[in-house]
């Protein structure tokens, strides 16, 4: 059965991104590595603020209740202890299975943190670093932080500042919220092409490629 990364990026659409990175690399002598996560991390300690949260949101609630109720109620120990523990476990479960809560409870700096860590990680497992020229570049997705990264290798940085990819990576971002990653992902690759061979990293006949051109899916 297909992971949940290769669900959002059929056969087709990696056929339609490989397309793309041949295209653009006849305008460039930049190598593109298009490679795309369904998280950077696990966030664990994201569940256990959802846990906390909700733990301490249920004793509060049982704290109260008895008296905006009047003496008629009354928790004893365990079923507070019961209760609570529910109630955070729930707070737990929500934060693993709905993408939303867990960008919430995982916090935006966190989140950039993982994505460059796991984003570093795949340039160097993917040996972006190896042309001739460093002319490599990595595309990196990291479908449930909804960010994207754009790496390039010295070659690129001698000549591309680092400002100059943000309305791609802005592109690729509004494509995923839009639920068409691959329309981005490939729209994003041609502009790379463009704008490398715009910065004076243009083709030369002596070119040759080194990279291959298929998307790297993992369903970390």
């Amino acid at each position: 059965m297909p992971n949940a990364v290769a669900r959002e990026f059929p056969q087709a659409d990696q056929e339609k991104i490989a397309a793309a990175v041949r295209e653009a690399e006849q305008l460039t002598s930049g190598e593109i590595v298009p490679y795309v996560v369904g998280q950077s991390d696990h966030y664990e300690s994201a569940e256990w603020r959802g846990f906390f949260i909700f733990w301490c949101l249920a004793f509060l609630a049982m704290s109260l209740l008895p008296r905006l109720t009047g003496a008629w109620m009354r928790f004893d120990a365990l079923t507070v202890a019961a209760v609570t523990l529910v109630a955070g476990g729930a707070g737990m479960l929500l934060v693993r299975l709905a993408p939303p809560c867990r960008r919430l409870f995982a916090g935006k700096h966190l989140m950039a943190r993982r994505v460059e860590q796991r984003a570093a990680e795949a340039f160097i497992g993917e040996e972006v670093f190896a042309t001739p020229k460093r002319t490599g570049i990595l595309i990196f997705l990291s479908l449930l932080e909804r960010r994207v990264l754009v790496i390039g290798d010295a070659g690129i940085n001698s000549r591309v500042g680092p400002g100059a990819w943000d309305g791609i990576t802005r592109e690729v971002v509004a494509a995923i919220r839009a639920g068409a990653p691959a329309d981005g992902l490939a729209h994003a690759i041609r502009s790379c092409g463009a704008l490398l061979a715009g910065h004076g990293v243009g083709r030369e006949a002596s070119d040759r490629d080194v990279l291959p051109d298929n998307l790297r899916i993992r369903n970390e």
